[in-house]
């Protein structure tokens, strides 16, 4: 998987178990985001495999894919709510978009969610009269408003204080539980890895260690430890692959 010049990923493999919640660990640039684009056909490798819900993805027209998106639901990084729309219609829309209910079914299920994230009350606020944590409460509320097989969350901890970093936590952990659902977490904040996953893909630089946080800890391997032990060393001027 390269973007031009760039090599992301040679020989990459990993799984991700059903009905778990997996968290993709790494330093910025080392390929998280682009995995979850390749999970949702956006970006092709190539060569190889992506299986989504045990169908290869890597060779489907966009018809196709179409199919397989239905099965997902997306936690933007920072929210990604439409700022024009307020919080009902932001969580609305894609119900209105993809389905055939009434307005009545349409309400009671935008509020079953809401009140999923404990919120309740922010009907009419717009996402610019939102907290941080709200706004990721709302974005997870949004992924989650068609019972989707996959979840997948790009950096749900980023920016937010400690306080609100747990809530999310329980909240992922919740939502996983209750509907089941196979949950896929880009994140470079290792406490929160640590304390949420059941199966961590941890992206160092030449390669990629799996398993479980507690295996994790318990590993002799010394790239492993510094990187938990110390954090991800962020290079100097790299970004997030496009």
């Amino acid at each position: 998987m390269a973007y031009g010049s760039r090599e992301v990923f040679r020989d990459f493999s990993c799984r991700c178990p059903r009905g778990r919640i997996t968290v993709i660990l790494g330093a910025s640039g080392s390929g998280k985001s682009t995995i979850l684009r390749l999970i949702g056909g956006l970006v092709r490798p190539e060569a190889g495999q992506v299986l989504v819900d045990g169908e290869d993805v890597t060779g489907l027209s966009e018809r196709q894919l179409y199919r397989v998106r239905s099965k997902l639901g997306m936690m933007f990084q920072g929210g990604a709510l439409l700022d024009s729309l307020t919080v009902f219609e932001n969580l609305a829309f894609p119900l209105r978009e993809h389905t055939r209910l009434g307005e009545a079914e349409i309400a009671a299920a935008v509020h079953r969610r809401l009140e999923a994230v404990g919120l309740a009350g922010v009907d009419d606020l717009l996402p610019g009269q939102l907290s941080g944590g709200m706004m990721r409460r709302v974005a997870l509320a949004r992924a989650i408003m068609r019972d989707p097989v996959i979840l997948l969350c790009d950096e749900p901890f980023s920016g937010l204080d400690p306080v609100s970093v747990r809530l999310i936590e329980r909240l992922l952990r919740t939502v996983n539980t209750q509907l089941g659902s196979s949950m896929i977490v880009v994140s470079h904040h290792i406490p929160s890895t640590l304390r949420l996953a059941d199966h961590v893909i941890l992206l160092l630089p030449q390669r990629v260690v799996e398993g479980s946080p507690a295996a994790l800890r318990r590993s002799p391997d010394p790239e492993v430890a510094a990187f938990l032990d110390e954090g991800p060393v962020e290079p100097a001027a790299a970004g997030e692959a496009p």
